[in-house]
């Protein structure tokens, strides 16, 4: 790999050296230079989810470079499910380091334009494949522990990987922030907005009295919430996430809707809390990241 191409990135970025980079593969035959073994329940997360997002954390070989692994004896891949990604990939001919394409902390890009405000004159150029499908990112899975363990939950539910591999953990890390995660890159904030954000817990006639307490104050007040629910709020800005019924819709816009509130220069957003199951999990996580574990509770 190429080390000083793998430097621009986390100088681009801003990215901290000891934040791993997810190698993608355009094909499984891409696996033989990068990883030392692939055991039988990665084998059966790729057959079913690749290409898919899917990052599978895996015995990396002798001569990937550490910038990458971030000193690690191992490696996520990727098989993403994106014509122009793989197209993108097959050009290269080679594997591909790629993290998100924003600025380390931001919420990360879903449509070409974030990726220019972030990296505008940072980077060589943009190719545009359109909105992501998703929104979230990849679910990482370590598949080097005696248990399949979710590093990062994301586009794959943990529901959806115990239906084809059986017991899947959570590392604690994720549901404790004082537990020290397995993936170095999950201790640092992410996905934040400028203004600071808070979920609440509780019902919307008590973030309803949050939001005048702040009105009240002076500052200029959003909230983040979904089209059930958009016309209750009195507030100055209120940002429907989806829909509550159909959670993936929600996963899909909210990195849009963060980016949306920084645009109209909210002093403070309050957000409704997700059920934390299915992808409401990985939805949970990026709103408790880009909140820094901020929860008012009623």
């Amino acid at each position: 790999m190429n080390d000083e191409a793998i430097a621009k990135i986390f100088e681009a970025k801003g990215r901290p050296s000891d934040n791993p980079l997810i190698v993608h593969i355009g094909t499984k035959s891409q696996l033989d230079g990068i990883v030392k073994e692939i055991p039988p329940v990665a084998e059966k997360l790729m057959e079913h989810f690749w290409p898919g997002p899917l990052t599978i954390i895996l015995p990396r070989k002798e001569g990937i470079s550490e910038k990458v692994t971030a000193g690690l004896h191992t490696v996520g891949v990727r098989m993403p499910d994106h014509p122009v990604a793989l197209a993108l990939i097959e050009e290269a001919n080679v594997p591909v380091a790629a993290p998100s394409a924003n600025r380390s902390g931001r919420p990360s890009p879903t449509l070409a334009s974030h990726v220019y405000e972030d990296l505008n004159e940072k980077i060589a150029g943009i190719v545009d494949g359109g909105a992501t499908g998703v929104g979230v990112e990849s679910t990482v899975i370590d598949c080097t522990s005696a248990v399949p363990t979710i590093l990062r939950p994301g586009g794959i539910t943990k529901e959806q990987l115990e239906a084809v591999i059986g017991t899947v953990s959570l590392d604690p890390a994720l549901k404790d922030e004082k537990e020290k995660p397995k993936s170095p890159g999950m201790k640092y904030t992410h996905y934040a907005p400028k203004a600071p954000l808070s979920i609440v817990e509780g019902s919307r006639e008590f973030i309803q009295r949050l939001v005048d307490e702040k009105k009240e104050e002076g500052f200029k007040v959003g909230v983040l919430t979904t089209e059930e629910y958009h016309h209750i709020y009195n507030a100055d800005v209120v940002l429907s996430c989806g829909v509550r019924s159909d959670l993936a819709s929600v996963a899909t816009k909210l990195y849009d809707v963060l980016r949306t509130f920084d645009a109209s220069e909210v002093d403070v957003i309050f957000s409704e809390s997700f059920p934390n199951e299915g992808i409401g999990n990985a939805i949970m996580n990026r709103l408790t990241k880009a909140a820094g574990h901020h929860i008012i509770t009623e």
